[in-house]
């Protein structure tokens, strides 16, 4: 197979280059160069928010592209019209977050969608942007050879988003931990993995449409994933599991101060821990344990020196130590 990948750099786009070199794929990779991408590819140059970022793309045919773009649809648009007639099958890297707010529990590939940006649009927010990202995909490519992985919490190695890194830093410190509970809560994610690996077979099957790309609900739960992280990090962490009533009273945010924590039964945990994931499971996304993930997200830490890459983008995560303090009645430091 022949693989183009716009990015193939960071997170997903990583993960994609590695599982495909793994299966003895051609890999391209167009990006700006910032990072160096694996051994074994073909590393073109362009800046696709730029005018003319595309021209090392003016030739070269492919079997697939994979986009992971989240901001101006436009990008995508350029680049799918570029490539529709080079191409066989577009594969993008959509969210959850294309959904109406609040999508209801158990929503499916058929709940209602935002209003996304036109396909030419400049950025606007990240949910209208994905569902403008995808509108640019089926424009050019067509409902037959357009695949949108609506993808949730991404988690693994090569995060620049912060969320498990910021768990994994925080109990290595070790001492009490503010645990949002209930221990039981279920999880879900996707191990960028795993997204990756489901992400080629997609291409193999010559799958088209939209599939909602995370684990079952209750794959892992918020005790099993801070467990993990007690175990792999060996910081003598304690465990301190807290009552969603006491964290939300101390103006905690969840998902951003608490990361991958949203409270049972609100708007916010419908939307990400309770998507139908059938379909894609039918297709082949099979999901490795929450142990194997903070394991070896852990150990990627590890060798880059214990300090997560950051999205320039995105904002930080994570709990002023203060605040964990006193919610918990311990001194700090």
């Amino acid at each position: 197979m022949r693989l183009l990948v716009l990015g193939g750099t960071e997170f997903a786009g990583r993960a994609v280059v590695e599982a495909a070199l793994g299966r003895g794929w051609e890999v391209t990779v167009l990006n700006r160069g910032r990072h160096e991408p694996p051994a074994g590819v073909r590393a073109l140059r362009g800046d696709r928010t730029a005018p003319g970022g595309l021209a090392a793309l003016a030739s070269g045919e492919w079997d697939a592209v994979v986009d992971t773009w989240s901001a101006a649809p436009r990008a995508v648009d350029d680049a799918a019209r570029l490539l529709a007639d080079r191409v066989g099958r577009y594969v993008y890297v959509s969210s959850c977050s294309v959904y109406a707010w609040a999508p209801p529990a158990g929503y499916g590939e058929d709940a209602p969608l935002v209003e996304g940006a036109l396909a030419s649009a400049d950025k606007t927010d990240y949910a209208r942007d994905k569902r403008g990202g995808e509108l640019a995909a089926l424009g050019a490519f067509g409902a037959e050879r357009s695949v949108f992985a609506r993808a949730g919490l991404i988690l693994g190695p090569y995060e620049n988003i912060g969320r498990l890194p910021w768990w994994l830093g925080r109990v290595a410190r070790g001492g009490p931990v503010l645990a949002p509970g209930p221990r039981d809560l279920a999880l879900q994610y996707v191990d960028v993995r795993d997204l990756a690996g489901w992400l080629l077979g997609a291409v193999e099957r010559e799958l088209s449409g939209a599939y909602n790309l995370i684990s079952a609900q209750g794959h892992a739960t918020m005790g099993s994933l801070l467990d993990a992280c007690v175990r792999v990090t060996g910081g003598g962490a304690e465990l301190r599991w807290t009552s969603p009533e006491v964290v939300l009273s101390a103006g905690i945010e969840p998902w951003t101060q608490l990361p991958v924590w949203v409270p049972a039964g609100s708007e916010g945990y419908d939307a990400l821990h309770s998507a139908d994931v059938s379909r894609a499971l039918g297709t082949g996304l099979s999901c490795r344990s929450v142990d194997e993930t903070v394991a070896d997200t852990w150990s990627w830490l590890q060798g880059i020196g214990g300090s997560a890459p950051q999205r320039p983008d995105r904002p930080g995560v994570g709990l002023d130590p203060a605040v964990e303090a006193k919610v918990l009645g311990t001194p700090l430091g």
